[in-house]
Protein backbone atom coordinates (compact mmCIF):
# COMPACT_ATOMS: atom_id res chain seq x y z
CA UNK A 1 0.00 0.00 0.00
CA UNK A 2 1.33 3.57 -0.68
CA UNK A 3 2.43 5.81 2.27
CA UNK A 4 -0.03 8.40 3.15
CA UNK A 5 -0.46 10.62 6.38
CA UNK A 6 -3.34 12.57 7.30
CA UNK A 7 -2.89 15.81 8.50
CA UNK A 8 -5.16 19.59 8.68
CA UNK A 9 -5.38 21.57 5.43
CA UNK A 10 -3.15 24.24 4.20
CA UNK A 11 -3.54 26.98 1.43
CA UNK A 12 -0.68 25.64 0.02
CA UNK A 13 -2.75 22.86 -0.29
CA UNK A 14 -4.74 24.33 -2.89
CA UNK A 15 -3.34 23.17 -6.64
CA UNK A 16 -3.04 19.46 -5.49
CA UNK A 17 -6.89 20.20 -4.28
CA UNK A 18 -8.40 21.23 -7.30
CA UNK A 19 -6.24 19.00 -9.78
CA UNK A 20 -7.55 15.90 -8.19
CA UNK A 21 -11.27 17.31 -6.94
CA UNK A 22 -12.07 18.45 -10.56
CA UNK A 23 -12.99 15.21 -11.52
CA UNK A 24 -16.39 13.90 -12.29
CA UNK A 25 -15.79 10.00 -10.77
CA UNK A 26 -15.14 11.83 -7.13
CA UNK A 27 -17.86 14.24 -7.32
CA UNK A 28 -20.68 11.98 -8.66
CA UNK A 29 -20.40 10.28 -5.25
CA UNK A 30 -20.54 13.26 -3.37
CA UNK A 31 -23.33 15.97 -2.14
CA UNK A 32 -24.05 18.84 -4.37
CA UNK A 33 -21.75 20.91 -1.64
CA UNK A 34 -18.86 19.50 -3.60
CA UNK A 35 -18.99 20.87 -6.99
CA UNK A 36 -17.91 19.80 -10.38
CA UNK A 37 -16.01 21.31 -12.18
CA UNK A 38 -14.38 22.27 -9.22
CA UNK A 39 -12.44 26.05 -9.01
CA UNK A 40 -9.99 27.28 -7.44
CA UNK A 41 -12.35 29.37 -5.53
CA UNK A 42 -14.57 26.15 -4.12
CA UNK A 43 -10.74 25.24 -2.87
CA UNK A 44 -10.00 28.28 -1.22
CA UNK A 45 -13.55 28.20 0.21
CA UNK A 46 -13.03 24.26 1.62
CA UNK A 47 -9.63 24.82 2.72
CA UNK A 48 -11.16 27.98 5.23
CA UNK A 49 -14.13 26.14 6.02
CA UNK A 50 -11.66 22.52 7.11
CA UNK A 51 -9.27 24.58 8.75
CA UNK A 52 -11.17 26.45 11.17
CA UNK A 53 -12.58 23.67 13.62
CA UNK A 54 -11.46 23.42 16.73
CA UNK A 55 -9.90 20.72 16.88
CA UNK A 56 -9.22 20.42 13.38
CA UNK A 57 -11.33 17.22 12.55
CA UNK A 58 -11.21 17.79 8.50
CA UNK A 59 -7.89 15.99 7.46
CA UNK A 60 -6.33 16.31 4.26
CA UNK A 61 -4.79 12.77 2.58
CA UNK A 62 -1.16 13.63 2.03
CA UNK A 63 0.92 11.21 -0.75
CA UNK A 64 4.67 12.42 -0.92
CA UNK A 65 3.17 16.10 0.14
CA UNK A 66 0.40 16.16 -2.38
CA UNK A 67 -3.28 16.76 -0.74
CA UNK A 68 -5.13 13.94 -2.98
CA UNK A 69 -8.60 13.43 -0.67
CA UNK A 70 -9.99 13.80 2.61
CA UNK A 71 -11.74 12.44 5.38
CA UNK A 72 -13.17 14.25 8.06
CA UNK A 73 -15.51 14.02 11.27
CA UNK A 74 -18.23 16.22 12.00
CA UNK A 75 -19.69 16.14 15.27
CA UNK A 76 -23.45 16.96 15.33
CA UNK A 77 -25.62 18.84 17.96
CA UNK A 78 -28.65 19.07 19.81
CA UNK A 79 -30.39 16.05 20.35
CA UNK A 80 -27.73 14.16 18.28
CA UNK A 81 -24.94 15.54 19.75
CA UNK A 82 -23.66 11.67 20.58
CA UNK A 83 -22.96 11.48 17.03
CA UNK A 84 -20.52 12.61 14.58
CA UNK A 85 -20.34 12.09 10.58
CA UNK A 86 -17.87 10.47 8.53
CA UNK A 87 -17.15 12.40 5.02
CA UNK A 88 -14.68 11.58 2.42
CA UNK A 89 -13.52 11.26 -0.67
CA UNK A 90 -9.81 10.37 -2.48
CA UNK A 91 -8.52 11.22 -5.75
CA UNK A 92 -9.47 8.96 -8.72
CA UNK A 93 -5.66 7.71 -9.17
CA UNK A 94 -5.34 6.14 -5.62
CA UNK A 95 -8.50 4.07 -5.78
CA UNK A 96 -8.40 0.52 -4.83
CA UNK A 97 -5.17 0.55 -3.45
CA UNK A 98 -6.28 0.03 0.40
CA UNK A 99 -5.58 3.71 1.53
CA UNK A 100 -9.32 4.75 2.41
CA UNK A 101 -9.82 1.21 4.75
CA UNK A 102 -6.95 2.93 6.96
CA UNK A 103 -7.73 6.25 6.39
CA UNK A 104 -11.27 5.80 8.22
CA UNK A 105 -9.71 3.41 10.70
CA UNK A 106 -7.45 6.36 11.44
CA UNK A 107 -10.87 8.62 11.41
CA UNK A 108 -12.71 6.60 13.77
CA UNK A 109 -9.62 6.66 16.40
CA UNK A 110 -9.34 10.46 16.49
CA UNK A 111 -13.23 10.20 16.55
CA UNK A 112 -13.79 8.43 19.77
CA UNK A 113 -10.72 9.35 21.41
CA UNK A 114 -11.47 13.38 20.76
CA UNK A 115 -15.02 13.24 21.16
CA UNK A 116 -17.90 12.72 23.57
CA UNK A 117 -19.92 10.58 21.00
CA UNK A 118 -21.71 6.83 20.87
CA UNK A 119 -21.62 6.44 16.97
CA UNK A 120 -20.00 7.88 13.87
CA UNK A 121 -22.00 7.10 10.86
CA UNK A 122 -21.71 7.78 6.80
CA UNK A 123 -24.11 8.33 4.63
CA UNK A 124 -22.93 6.57 1.26
CA UNK A 125 -25.24 6.62 -1.92
CA UNK A 126 -26.65 3.30 -3.04
CA UNK A 127 -24.90 3.38 -5.91
CA UNK A 128 -21.43 4.03 -4.53
CA UNK A 129 -20.91 0.27 -3.85
CA UNK A 130 -16.67 0.81 -3.21
CA UNK A 131 -17.66 3.49 -0.31
CA UNK A 132 -20.20 0.54 1.36
CA UNK A 133 -17.70 -2.43 0.88
CA UNK A 134 -14.72 0.13 2.64
CA UNK A 135 -17.56 1.26 5.56
CA UNK A 136 -18.20 -2.53 5.88
CA UNK A 137 -14.40 -3.76 6.28
CA UNK A 138 -13.98 -0.98 9.08
CA UNK A 139 -17.01 -2.91 11.32
CA UNK A 140 -19.57 -0.19 10.17
CA UNK A 141 -22.95 -1.81 9.89
CA UNK A 142 -26.04 -0.95 7.72
CA UNK A 143 -28.46 0.95 9.86
CA UNK A 144 -30.90 2.11 7.31
CA UNK A 145 -31.88 1.91 3.65
CA UNK A 146 -33.96 5.31 2.03
CA UNK A 147 -35.29 4.54 -1.56
CA UNK A 148 -34.93 7.43 -3.60
CA UNK A 149 -34.97 9.91 -1.48
CA UNK A 150 -31.30 11.99 -3.14
CA UNK A 151 -31.72 13.67 -6.08
CA UNK A 152 -27.93 13.76 -7.85
CA UNK A 153 -27.87 14.85 -11.39
CA UNK A 154 -31.27 14.68 -12.10
CA UNK A 155 -31.69 10.91 -10.94
CA UNK A 156 -32.94 9.36 -7.94
CA UNK A 157 -30.88 7.56 -5.56
CA UNK A 158 -31.10 5.61 -2.39
CA UNK A 159 -29.73 6.85 0.93
CA UNK A 160 -27.31 4.29 2.87
CA UNK A 161 -26.98 5.10 6.88
CA UNK A 162 -24.40 2.86 7.70
CA UNK A 163 -22.83 3.60 11.15
CA UNK A 164 -20.23 2.26 13.97
CA UNK A 165 -21.21 2.81 17.68
CA UNK A 166 -18.24 2.93 20.51
CA UNK A 167 -18.90 0.15 21.99
CA UNK A 168 -18.18 -1.99 19.03
CA UNK A 169 -15.10 0.12 18.66
CA UNK A 170 -11.04 -1.56 18.38
CA UNK A 171 -8.59 0.98 18.43
CA UNK A 172 -5.74 -0.19 15.98
CA UNK A 173 -4.07 2.87 14.74
CA UNK A 174 -2.61 5.73 15.86
CA UNK A 175 -4.28 9.03 16.72
CA UNK A 176 -3.85 11.68 14.22
CA UNK A 177 -0.96 13.86 14.44
CA UNK A 178 -2.41 17.51 14.91
CA UNK A 179 -0.32 20.26 13.43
Amino acid sequence: MIQFKLRPWNISDLDSLVKYANNWNVAKNLTDKFPYPYTDSNGKAFIAFASKGKPVHIFAIDIDGQAVGSIGIHPQDDIHRKNAELGYWLAEPFWGQGIMSVAIKQAIDFAFTTFEIDRVFARPFGTNVASQKVLEKNDFVLEGKFERVLIKNGNYLDELIYAIRRANWTKETKIINQV
